[in-house]
């Protein structure tokens, strides 16, 4: 369960003890109208990563991607003088794996293509879902976010810090809160552990879908607690 710095932090930030909480993430934002976007203070729409991230991507340009051209073009080499020595007979050419694969991931951005929310959203920018979801990272750099339900209260919390643990965070604050008649969640309890979502369902017809939940045990009893 969450950590008692968790608890506490929640506890004094609602004024009553939460009947269940869950740390979640929204997958990417898809892209809104620029329009739109603007009017809305043009707030950034993905995550900023740590330092560490861009360290990691620098060193895998500059050394890992030469290193595997390097030994591609080595394996490709000896392949052809191999051929050579057996008379030019090479066999039928194959269609490398990364065709198909690159041809699934076509094909899954076509899809992807025809649903500009991407299931993230109802699609409506205009509405309750769409504007949070505008302003989702102005409140943190990190995508992840603490939604506590009380007996009439949805409320959803940031940490102001990019990176955090879900079992010792103690800094985060209410970013946004609804009552009962203005939303509502829903989810299935008994969803597989790593893909478990539900979905906060505004008055006004919009939603928006949560996943990653963190911590198993506040996943299962959260989850539970919504579906009963």
């Amino acid at each position: 369960m969450a950590k008692r710095k968790v608890e506490r932090r929640a506890r004094k930030i609602l004024g009553e003890e939460p009947v269940a909480l869950v740390w979640c993430e929204i997958r990417p934002v898809p892209a809104p109208p620029k329009d739109v976007h603007r009017a809305a203070g043009k707030g950034p729409l993905k995550s900023r990563h740590h330092w560490l991230w861009y360290v990691g991507v620098v060193v895998f340009c500059f050394v890992i991607v030469p290193i595997i051209l390097i030994d591609t073009l080595g394996r490709k080499f000896d392949q052809l003088l191999s051929g050579r020595s057996r008379g030019g007979q090479t066999g039928q050419p194959q269609s490398p794996p990364d065709t198909q694969r690159s041809g699934r991931r076509r094909s899954r951005k076509g899809d992807r293509g025809q649903d500009p929310a991407d299931g993230v959203f109802d699609g409506d920018w205009d509405l309750t879902a769409g504007q949070l979801l505008l302003r989702w990272y102005g409140h943190s750099p990190s995508p992840k976010r603490l939604v506590m339900l009380t007996r009439n209260r949805i409320c959803v919390a940031a940490s102001p810090r990019r990176r955090l643990s879900p079992t010792k965070a103690d800094d985060f604050r209410t970013i946004t809160e609804f009552t009962l008649d203005q939303a509502r969640i829903e989810g299935e309890a008994g969803q597989p552990r790593g893909y478990a979502t539900f979905r906060l369902v505004f008055a006004d017809g919009s939603w928006l879908e949560m996943g990653q939940l963190g911590e198993p045990e506040d996943a299962d009893h959260f989850l539970r607690t919504v579906s009963g």
